[in-house]
């Protein structure tokens, strides 16, 4: 009897252990699974409701927080807060911003103000990308002349001037980090039709287009650290080059600046990326990232995203879905998570080799993009799995949208810039983690330059007169009219493929689908049967 109540106590205490490890938070909130035990978002079992909810905070708590002294927006100084238990301290310390943090958040809420309609969201924009030009750019007769500096090296004396890196200080860039603001400008551009953005774009296009090499296994073709003012080198390696193919791709589509010397520019950085003995996709050596890391270190960052690029790019060559696949796999492999949360069906992403702790904001970049391969190839392999990754993510967002790193630190590029569009381009590639009682554009083979969602009907202009969209509607279009002209409904997406139209699918868990092609104008109206014109309706609020 004695070892039978024993066994009965081991086996009780065995139990109790267990619901208590079952029992701990995920961030700020406590876990909601399904009837499987697989995890579902925080705030509301539907992921659609919880997504729409994360990113309206989020906008919230990013835009509120103001300097009381400067007047200026904490994040345009500071790159995070620190926490206690969770609350963050009564302004943020370290001053210096994160070395991206400015292309991620034009990024991020570029797409936000495409789903809102949102002006003020657009006004955040075009004020960070003002004051980060005016105060950033090497000078013009620097070897690395007229490239934005990453960091902020005085901290947040006013007024804020951005001279240096943060490990190796004033005068030292990271050519990456230009290559993905200039993308960035693009879509300003487009957007606004704004000349400065062009012309800034330009000229760091013809600066990283004059200097690039061919590279080879311990140098790529531009390095991660320079001094802008001498022109040593100071780290050679990265592969943080999406963001330099998008801005000289922008450009040649556009027949601005050097076109023939972005043109060989973009072939010598694929040919490096995507054929060449050293290519990352087969030596899997991803490269640095970060700036606040003094030594090499492989990145999910630089991996996922050049995935995401050849899924968005299948002209990359041939073997598009075939490269793709392979770094979403090695990715899960280098830096997929030791199964803390497997019991949720979650995979938790890490970081960095040098830094091997989850990150939230990792972990939904691997998600979209596994949503994005399913898109594209039609294989559904990973998405659930995806989306329960995504719906991890979300619990590290607070009630009022601050959102915690799970390492104690609020970073305003993790949390918030290379975040909130993980979301955004999730609900693209999947619609149905959109809502379904709300009306949004989720894509565009173009740029959005304006858009207004009224009762039961939507106007939108696009920078090009061709161009795709996918949105998802509250209401069966009764016309899509581009330029005056009404749209034919077409009955099978296909047809999408080889004359402009629209297709609607009203049935099953993806109801309100509407893709649209347009060939001769980018004004385009879309209204319900019986509708009226298009009247603007306030922008909903975080609940």
């Amino acid at each position: 009897m004695k070892r039978f109540a024993i066994f009965v106590f081991s086996l009780f205490a065995l139990l109790v252990a267990n619901l208590s490890a079952l029992a701990q938070p995920i961030g700020y909130h406590m876990p909601v699974t399904d009837d499987d035990g697989m995890l579902l978002p925080w705030f509301d079992p539907d992921p659609a409701t919880s997504y729409d909810h994360v990113l309206r905070i989020l906008f919230s708590w990013w835009s509120s927080g103001i300097n009381p002294i400067t007047g200026d927006p904490w994040y345009m100084a500071h790159q995070k807060w620190n926490t206690i238990d969770g609350v963050p301290e009564p302004e943020p310390t370290d001053a210096g911003i994160a070395g991206d943090q400015f292309a991620m958040a034009i990024s991020s809420w570029s797409l936000f103000y495409d789903y809102t309609g949102d002006r003020t969201v657009l006004d955040n924009i075009v004020r960070i990308a003002d004051y980060y030009i005016n105060h950033s750019l090497s000078p013009p007769s620097a070897t690395w002349g007229n490239l934005p500096y990453p960091y902020n090296v005085h901290g947040d004396d006013a007024p804020v001037i951005y001279d240096g890196d943060m490990v190796q200080g004033e005068g030292v860039l990271q050519p990456d980090k230009a290559g993905s603001f200039g993308a960035e400008l693009i879509v300003l551009y487009k957007k606004l039709e704004t000349q400065r953005y062009l012309t800034t774009a330009i000229g760091i296009a013809d600066r990283l287009a004059r200097l690039i090499g061919p590279g080879d296994a311990d140098n790529s073709p531009w390095p991660f650290r320079v001094n802008a003012i001498t022109g040593e080198v100071i780290d050679p390696y990265t592969t943080n080059f999406t963001g330099a193919l998008r801005l000289f791709d922008g450009l040649i589509a556009l027949g601005q600046g050097d076109v023939a010397a972005y043109t060989t520019a973009a072939s010598t950085l694929s040919a490096w990326l995507r054929d060449s003995a050293y290519s990352p996709i087969q030596t899997q050596r991803w490269g640095p990232f970060f700036e606040d890391v003094p030594i090499y270190s492989d990145t999910e960052t630089n991996a996922d995203t050049l995935a995401w690029h050849i899924l968005e790019h299948p002209q990359w060559d041939s073997n598009w879905q075939r490269d793709a696949r392979s770094i979403l796999d090695a990715t899960e492999d280098q830096f997929g998570d030791d199964g803390t949360y497997s019991r949720y069906g979650v995979l938790v992403i890490m970081e960095q080799t040098a830094y091997m702790f989850m990150g939230n904001s990792h972990t939904a970049r691997h998600s979209s993009v596994e949503l994005v391969y399913s898109e594209k190839t039609n294989d559904n392999t990973k998405k659930p799995q995806a989306i329960r990754s995504l719906n991890w993510a979300t619990y590290w967002v607070d009630d009022d949208g601050k959102n915690l790193y799970p390492n104690g630190e609020i970073w305003y590029s993790d949390g918030y810039g290379d975040y909130a569009r993980h979301f955004l381009r999730a609900m693209a590639a999947a619609p149905e983690l959109s809502p379904r009682n709300q009306d949004h554009l989720l894509q565009t083979s173009s740029v959005i330059q304006t858009v207004t969602y009224g009762i039961r009907s939507i106007g939108y202009t696009t920078f090009d007169r061709a161009a795709r969209e996918l949105l998802r509607v509250t209401f069966t279009p009764g016309a899509v009219v581009a330029g005056g002209v009404p749209l034919n409904r077409l009955s099978t997406r296909s047809e999408l493929e080889v004359r402009e139209g629209y297709t609607f699918e009203a049935p099953g868990d993806v109801e309100g689908v509407l893709r649209i092609r347009h060939d001769r104008s980018g004004q385009i109206v879309i209204s319900a049967s019986g509708a009226g014109p298009t009247e603007s309706k306030a922008v909903l609020s975080a609940q």
